[in-house]
């Protein structure tokens, strides 16, 4: 079990293409930074609803994004404490 953080919009860099090559479905993709764009982007949803996604709190209001990303999880930095604690390994991307 790992948890993926993701921290760059896919527009700057291929994290998150990346990311998904190797994710399975018992891992976890924390969405933080400019990453949170990608939850804009309707193929980015897409190949994303296979997954357990989470965005950080923070950044999605941060960005205005709160009423656009309604049915995403949020989770602020205690629960993403709780996240890297739970998984075997975290991987930053």
């Amino acid at each position: 079990m790992i948890l993926h953080l993701i921290q760059s919009s896919p527009e700057q860099s291929s994290a998150l293409k990346t990311c998904l090559r190797y994710a399975t479905e018992n891992d976890c993709i924390l969405l933080s930074g400019n990453a949170v764009n990608s939850l804009l982007n309707k193929e980015w949803v897409r190949q994303l609803k296979t997954h357990k996604v989470v965005a950080l709190q923070e950044d999605v209001h941060a960005r205005g994004l709160t009423n656009l990303l309604k049915d995403t999880k949020l989770v602020d930095y205690d629960d993403f404490v709780s996240l890297s604690l739970k998984f075997n390994k975290v991987i930053s991307w």
